[in-house]
């Protein structure tokens, strides 16, 4: 006889039903945002959460080209990266990436608010993120979420 009445149960990648999410960034603050996503990723918005296994959702996330900044983020934050050549380090402003590559912001945003490591990696690859309605995804039957339930 068992001394518990219960069993403590861990979801592995193989066990766990990964679902798609749509989100709509439009009029969403960058930060609280990706956040939010990044809790999707994990699966922490599930009871079958488990911190050393890919059990999260994959999110699809539209309109990435209409995230708001507060305060006076937008021209002054600095997105730092490296060419790997001397003298090859770019800077670019949040108003920049948004004229030209609007996803890679929620992207880095994301990035930054997972683990770091494998897991982290592979979480990274449960994320799209499109500029514009259109994602062309609609394969995956994605479920609309409300960000304004999620905490």
């Amino acid at each position: 006889m068992d001394a518990l009445s219960y069993k403590t149960k861990f979801a592995t990648k193989a066990g766990s039903n990964k679902e798609w999410l749509l989100v709509d960034a439009e009029n969403e603050v960058v930060g609280r945002l990706a956040s939010k996503i990044a809790m999707l990723l994990r699966g922490k918005h599930l009871t079958s959460y488990t911190p050393h296994s890919d059990s999260g959702s994959n999110v699809i996330v539209i309109n990435a080209e209409k995230v708001r900044f507060t305060g006076k983020k937008l021209n002054e934050k600095e997105y730092i990266r490296y060419t790997g050549y001397p003298g090859g380090q770019r800077f670019a402003s949040p108003k920049q990436l948004l004229a030209t590559k609007p996803e890679e912001i929620l992207l880095h945003a994301v990035h930054g608010m997972l683990p770091k490591g494998r897991l982290g990696r592979t979480y990274n690859t449960n994320i799209r993120v499109f500029a514009g309605t259109n994602h062309g995804m609609d394969a995956q039957q994605p479920k609309k979420v409300d960000l304004s339930k999620i905490k």
